[in-house]
């Protein structure tokens, strides 16, 4: 192997490497940043507006309402023992998050599904955490038009759908890719 071939290999590993810390970091900060801004909304959420009423706001398009959810999305198997809830909803969605972690690593997903993967990943424990500790999770915003609304979510939830929406983005974009066709 001549000098110059030598050299180029060197830098070509030096700028993967560099590639590969700084998706990482991104990945650590991005999970970071939304555990602790659903932390930090939920605490606020408790301490000011548990025994409120509902607070409207942008001509009644987001409301803020307290509201504890020992259930799943929109209250499903809110009626359930706590055992089942517990397994479903606990364990369950821990085994979910980490088998979607270790998938998004072992098969080298595109970046912008790494960073979706991360977001969900981090709704989801962050709401994990509020399942283990408290038996439900805290819930808050309202978001709609009329009588066309959300269900009451918080950030954690948005997280969640914000980071299917990238890996669905990413999928469509990776397909791009491989067919040789741009978006």
């Amino acid at each position: 192997m001549r000098w110059t071939d030598m050299n180029q290999h060197l830098r070509s590993s030096i700028k993967s490497g560099i590639a590969k810390s700084w998706m990482r970091l991104v990945v650590v900060m991005t999970i970071g940043a939304t555990i602790g801004c659903d932390r930090v909304t939920k605490q606020v959420a408790e301490t000011k507006l548990t025994g409120m009423a509902t607070h409207s706001f942008f001509a009644d398009t987001i409301r803020l309402e307290y509201v504890e959810n020992a259930g799943a999305f929109l209250g499903v198997g809110a009626e359930w023992s706590p055992a089942v809830r517990t397994a479903l909803f606990g364990f369950g969605n821990g085994l979910l998050l980490l088998v979607m972690s270790v998938l998004a690593i072992r098969h080298r997903w595109p970046r912008l599904a790494l960073v979706g993967i991360a977001i969900f990943v981090a709704g989801g424990a962050s709401n994990l955490l509020d399942r283990l500790t408290r038996g439900s999770v805290i819930d808050f915003i309202n978001v709609g038009i009329g009588p066309l609304r959300t269900g009451i979510i918080n950030v954690a939830d948005v997280a969640i759908m914000l980071g299917v929406g990238l890996v669905i983005i990413a999928s469509y974009h990776d397909g791009d890719a491989r067919t040789g066709r741009s978006t």
